[in-house]
């Protein structure tokens, strides 16, 4: 497990970035090899690449739109960002790539709303030569030409493996609240995967996962949901918005120390409740650096140069010990950004 590393990058020069490129790319059982990220200095043209997001009711995606905008006007290529509304929307998510092809897009970047349901898209659209670039979510088809994305399954385990740590075999038991996000999705299925592979034979147990959107009240209510009927649960572990949602419950209901909150992704208010102690811990997996490798991995295939095929930046675990040790920029949007959907 990565504790306490320390990220020099800094976001007016976030390069060389610790990453890690899959061998062989898109390989489920590929390995893992530590690399350093460089992205080219400027593109040869200003191309106009299109971005898709599920939507942009986080920060989560807030940062990854950071991460695009900000590496599109470093290279000087053109940009336009769609937000699709929400992972229910996957219909809306199609229409709304094929519109921006057929207006022109010479390169597409997709954070996808599922695994599988873009698949016939991506090959119509590689067809025409246009590359493909699946951002952060995972896409299960063949013909994407790059992936930017860590494993959301080591992501997942990392919490896990956190947990199972303080409680292992023949430990302490302690029942857990797991909230992995909205089904279906590819990274949550991966997410879910990972935690529990994690915390097999600790002395955890694990409640049923609850399932469900992304939205600040509809994990809420799961989480309301769980307490009431497992009022001995010791910690909910799920997704930012889980964690973000359930500090004011805990407080409210003044089980601060009896219920910890974990989160497995990183977002402004999981950072800022790390530090604050009312989370304890979170992996993080640089969003930000995760959409400026998508847009240089598209200006390269764009220009016939060399990229890596599958790559992500490196995983490590924040809590209240090692949260000091990070460039904030390069793991989250900064302060007051606001969505940015063109650059011209």
């Amino acid at each position: 497990m990565m504790t306490g590393m320390a990220i020099n990058a800094r976001a007016d020069n976030w390069y060389p970035y610790p990453a890690q490129k899959i061998e062989p790319p898109f390989a489920a059982d590929g390995k893992s090899v530590d690399v350093e990220y460089r992205p080219l200095d400027k593109a040869e043209k200003p191309w106009n690449i299109c971005v898709s997001f599920p939507h942009m009711k986080d920060a989560y995606w807030l940062g990854v739109d950071y991460g695009v905008v900000q590496q599109a006007k470093e290279l000087g290529v053109a940009l336009n960002v769609l937000d699709a509304g929400g992972y229910t929307e996957l219909a809306k998510q199609i229409s709304q790539i094929e519109d921006c092809v057929a207006s022109g897009a010479e390169a597409v970047v997709i954070g996808a709303i599922s695994f599988d349901g873009l698949n016939n898209l991506v090959s119509e659209i590689t067809k025409k030569g246009i590359p493909v670039i699946d951002v952060i979510n995972g896409i299960s088809s063949p013909n994407v030409t790059a992936k930017s994305l860590v494993s959301f399954y080591t992501m997942g385990f990392e919490t896990g493996a956190y947990l199972a740590q303080k409680h292992p075999a023949g430990g302490e038991p302690a029942k857990v609240g797991w909230f992995p996000g909205p089904a279906g999705a590819g990274w949550v299925e991966a997410a879910n995967k990972g935690f529990l592979e994690a915390v097999k034979g600790s002395s955890l147990e694990i409640l049923d996962p609850k399932f469900g959107d992304t939205g600040k009240e509809a994990q809420l209510k799961l989480v309301e949901d769980v307490l009431q009927a497992e009022p001995d649960v010791k910690y909910i572990a799920g997704t930012a918005v889980t964690a973000e949602a359930a500090q004011g419950l805990i407080r409210e209901r003044g089980l601060k120390g009896e219920v910890e909150l974990l989160a497995f992704y990183m977002t402004p208010g999981v950072y800022e409740g790390i530090k604050r102690g009312f989370i304890a811990a979170s992996p993080a997996d640089s969003m930000v650096i995760q959409g400026r490798i998508a847009i240089d991995q598209a200006v390269r295939a764009l220009e016939k140069k060399d990229f890596i095929k599958h790559v992500g930046p490196k995983i490590f675990v924040l809590d209240s010990e090692t949260i000091g040790s990070v460039e904030k920029d390069t793991i989250l949007p900064p302060d007051g950004f606001k969505p940015q959907f063109t650059v011209n």
